[in-house]
């Protein structure tokens, strides 16, 4: 059994699980994504853009987003206490902005709404510089294999962020 530890640092774990195991995050993001903040349930995080992530018109491109929904809605899984948090059966992006161009940072706001018996459902939101909403988008993921083994006990009291408030409610269960 891994050791106990408060969300942030087990989020940031698993963060580095994916750029050192995957074969797409590692590329895409490199060094340039990081995790600011975790909590039960909720994960912030932003993205320096550069050249590799902009289009031809050398703003941030969509797939990078996409991209982005994907990853943020894992680690908002993972922060329900979830090292290995399943596979993705749904992706939705809405693009409602620019998302900014080289040299700015983009802030993403990633939720886990529920986990169920079998999937997850988490919602992620992208604000650029200005605080301007530019994109929202879903991510839903099977994790039945993974609610049996959970790498972490949910955080006590003590771990938990003030600074870290939903909005939303969170179900969490597993039997």
């Amino acid at each position: 059994m891994a050791p106990k530890l408060p969300p942030a640092r087990f989020v940031r774990s698993v963060l580095k699980s994916f750029m050192a195991e995957s074969g797409l995050e590692p590329r895409l993001f490199g060094p340039h994504l990081r995790v600011t903040n975790a909590c039960e349930g909720k994960v912030d995080f932003e993205l320096d853009i550069t050249k590799d992530h902009t289009n031809r018109l050398k703003i941030l491109h969509g797939g990078t987003i996409a991209s982005m929904v994907d990853l943020g809605g894992s680690l908002a899984v993972a922060s329900m206490g979830l090292y290995a948090t399943g596979v993705s059966t749904d992706l939705n992006i809405t693009y409602l902005s620019s998302g900014g161009k080289i040299g700015d940072t983009l802030q993403g706001a990633a939720i886990c709404e529920k986990i169920g018996k079998t999937l997850a459902f988490t919602t992620v939101t992208f604000r650029n510089q200005k605080g301007e909403l530019t994109a929202r988008g879903s991510h839903t993921k099977i994790c039945r294999p993974s609610l049996g083994r959970p790498s972490f006990v949910h955080p006590t009291r003590r771990h938990r962020d003030r600074r870290c408030r939903l909005k939303h409610s969170i179900t969490f269960s597993h039997r």
